[in-house]
């Protein structure tokens, strides 16, 4: 039997799943369901992740859909069944949503126990298909394209470090791509110095055979990869949004995770990026020009038909006594914020060596919140999530 876990459930239900799944359910508290599958999982006393969720008929609809959606993105091993009356209506919203399956609140225990069973069975089949790297001989990866409004505000230390966080989670799994053609600083933020750049890897050889292109790399001592900035703004004008393309498609088919820190704006390479992009972190720093900067920019996106299904918006440089709270940046730009990184000490020193703090064994609020952003893409979660988030808003 799957590992289940049941919420918004009366003392009734509660009863039916028990037997069904002998015994071997966890009940989450009384309350209102999480939005937010990191707040769900900080539920979970043991920090392991369930291959079933049982949604019981006291979470309101719109709720339960919503926290189905985001599982379905964020941790598609996980299958999510829902009890409510299964009207067309009802059927329509849940598929849509990711819901693997849907019974009437009166189901009794036999139906429980084949709906669990079923959708544990389709975790098992999502669990296979996300195996570590060195088990998988070809698949086409993720591409994570990080942007942002405005410069300033942390994009490359959210890259940097991101990139460092799968590479621990998958080892050689992971390349990151510094788009940003002029300015570009990842490999002063690595430690890196490399022989090949930017231009060199979209022009030539590299461009003609995927062997070849591997070797146009720069691997860090982590084993992460990757594809540093040009020396010269002159340099980076001669990389076109056709050739990003191309280095992505080809990156994607090598790796599993595909990191591009992109420049400041939309630019052509950074809407190249985005077009090819299975999952975008929207970076904002915690005062009011990032905050406005990047709802316009949402907004331009969502008219282009460029938002992937995957979002993730990041909220930087978090500062309670700042005057904003995480639920008037949410107000402001429409959405909601998935992971808030407070202001440390501790990362300008890190960047300025040349060593993400991901990767320094430094203990800090902010390596807590990065290796949550870090979860919401690995296959196996790398660390329950923290609670900094729930913390600074209580603050606010």
């Amino acid at each position: 039997m799957s590992r289940v876990v049941l919420g918004a459930a009366d003392g009734d239900l509660v009863l039916r799943v028990k037997e069904a799944t002998d015994g071997d359910v966890h009940v989450l508290p009384p309350g209102r369901l999480p939005g937010d599958p990191a707040r769900l999982f900080e539920q979970l006393v043991d920090g392991e992740l369930p291959e079933v969720l049982l949604i019981g008929p006291s979470a309101p609809l719109q709720e339960a859909f919503t926290l189905a959606a985001r599982l379905d993105v964020q941790c598609p091993g996980i299958s999510v069944v829902l009890l409510a009356d299964p009207t067309p209506e009802t059927w329509q919203a849940a598929m849509r949503a990711g819901v693997r399956d849907l019974l009437p609140p009166t189901a009794d225990v036999g139906e429980v126990r084949a709906a669990v069973e079923r959708a544990g069975s389709t975790a098992a089949g999502r669990r296979r298909v996300l195996r570590p790297v060195e088990e998988t001989a070809r698949y086409t990866g993720r591409v994570i394209t990080i942007a942002s409004p405005k410069g300033g505000v942390g994009k490359t230390t959210v890259s940097t470090n991101l990139a460092i966080g799968l590479t621990a989670a998958a080892p050689q799994s992971t390349v990151l791509v510094d788009l940003d053609v002029q300015f570009g600083d990842v490999a002063s933020a690595l430690g890196l110095v490399p022989e090949y750049a930017l231009p060199d890897v979209v022009h030539g050889p590299a461009t003609e055979d995927t062997m070849v292109l591997k070797t146009f790399l720069t691997q860090h001592p982590s084993g992460l990869y990757a594809v540093c900035g040009a020396e010269s703004p002159a340099a980076g004008d001669t990389v076109t949004a056709a050739d990003v393309s191309r280095l992505l498609t080809s990156l994607a088919r090598e790796f599993r995770y595909v990191v591009v820190d992109t420049a400041p704006g939309l630019s052509e390479q950074t809407l190249a990026a985005l077009d090819r992009a299975t999952d975008v972190v929207m970076v904002t720093s915690m005062d009011v020009p990032g905050v406005r900067g990047l709802r316009k920019e949402l907004d331009v996106l969502r008219e282009l038909c460029m938002i992937p299904a995957g979002r993730h918006v990041v909220m930087n440089l978090a500062d309670a006594k700042g005057g904003l709270s995480v639920r008037d940046v949410e107000t402001a730009i429409g959405t909601g914020v998935d992971v808030v990184l407070p202001r440390s000490a501790a990362v300008p020193p890190s960047t300025n060596a040349g060593v993400p703090i991901l990767a320094n064994g430094r203990r800090d609020p902010v390596v807590k919140e990065l290796r949550r952003l870090v979860s919401r893409f690995a296959a196996t979660p790398l660390m329950k999530p923290g609670r900094y988030r729930a913390k600074h808003r209580a603050a606010s």
